[in-house]
């Protein structure tokens, strides 16, 4: 049997308010820390985190040591090369890292509960999990607000110009060559979303405010919304000056962004992807905006992150950043007690707290 390192933690369960507070505060160390070993396990050794007996959770990935620490006060802590891993009931997986499929339910075989430490769930075989009695979580509605307030953030940069005027005085240009060529206001565009769930409803809420006419796109319409309802994407992009994406990626969705839309949308037209790098076809987006054909991008997320096209990272109409919408330190506290609440819920045979179920 492998050698694997046991840490056992004496002290007493954290209070709920204390829970919250170190939470909060791992949470902000970790997101203002230079993230070089992101969602990496603190250790390459097979490891198995005691505390008192308490049920264990296979683990794949952290996002740092102290949330280890915080895990560890509430469960036993297993990493995938741990001898006691194929016998772990419950799992704590990455939408970023972790492919759940067949092949990992295969390998961990005594797994009946997985939770993601995200709000997509197309990095888990649903359909597998439901024929083998497990039960699937995420974090429901946690990053939505973060998320919607991060695309709003992206538009006004795009339609405004702000990381590139913020680039022009900085490189002394202001002085040199004059005033900055001017941006666009956002005050009655008309804004097409494509998905209005609950971080879709948020960026029209926030939209709404700034005076933007809003349609949407979705499966079917949504009750008691005003917005109007667009059942076609081409319809949607025609109708629209700007496109937000934020629904999730299905074999439906992937590519939903092609030539064709991005060509309905028009030579003033802006897209913006706060969703999956995989909605829009990466290669035609660079045609599009080589050619003119749209105005503007904001994109936090990539068709092969973390490698993004030359191309747009030349393009000073462009606004790229590294997927990193949900991330702040209060939603980062919040998301890991929504994976604690699953897992207790699951080992006391209760309902999950956020379930997420096939189709």
């Amino acid at each position: 049997m492998a050698p694997y390192l046991s840490i056992s933690l004496n002290e007493p369960p954290l209070s709920a308010q204390a829970d919250i507070k170190r939470l909060t505060t791992c949470s902000t160390k970790f997101l203002t820390e230079k993230k070089t070993n992101m969602y990496a396990f603190p250790t390459n050794k097979p490891v198995t985190v005691t505390s008192g007996g308490l049920p264990p959770i296979l683990v794949f990935r952290l996002l740092s040591d102290e949330w280890l620490l915080v895990l560890s006060t509430k469960f036993t802590v297993i990493s995938p090369s741990s001898p006691l891993s194929t016998s772990a009931r419950a799992a704590l997986v990455s939408a970023s890292y972790n492919r759940v499929d067949t092949d990992l339910l295969n390998q961990y075989p005594s797994l009946r509960c997985i939770v993601s430490s995200g709000a997509g769930v197309n990095h888990i075989n649903l359909e597998e999990c439901q024929r083998r009695g497990v039960q699937v979580a995420n974090v429901g509605e946690t990053h939505s607000i973060n998320v919607a307030d991060y695309a709003v953030g992206l538009l006004v940069d795009v339609m405004r110009r702000i990381t590139m005027s913020d680039q022009y005085v900085r490189n002394g240009l202001w002085v040199t060559q004059g005033d900055y060529p001017l941006g666009s206001k956002l005050g009655g565009k008309r804004v097409g979303i494509v998905g209005l769930g609950s971080i879709g409803s948020a960026i029209a809420k926030r939209l709404k405010a700034f005076g933007c006419q809003i349609s949407y796109l979705s499966r079917k319409p949504k009750p008691n919304v005003n917005y109007k309802f667009i059942p076609n994407i081409y319809d949607l992009a025609t109708e629209s000056n700007i496109l937000v994406v934020s629904c999730s990626l299905t074999k439906e969705t992937h590519h939903i962004i092609n030539e064709q839309v991005l060509q309905a949308l028009g030579k003033e037209g802006i897209i913006i992807n706060i969703a999956r790098g995989a909605h829009i076809d990466e290669t035609e987006l660079v045609q599009s905006l080589v050619k003119g054909e749209i105005r503007g991008a904001g994109l936090d997320v990539y068709e092969n992150e973390p490698n993004i096209p030359k191309e747009l990272i030349e393009m000073e109409n462009v606004v790229l950043t590294p997927h990193q919408a949900v991330f702040t330190p209060e939603s980062m506290g919040e998301v890991i007690q929504i994976c604690i609440a699953n897992f207790e819920a699951f080992f006391a045979g209760k309902p999950l707290v956020t379930p997420v179920v096939a189709d």
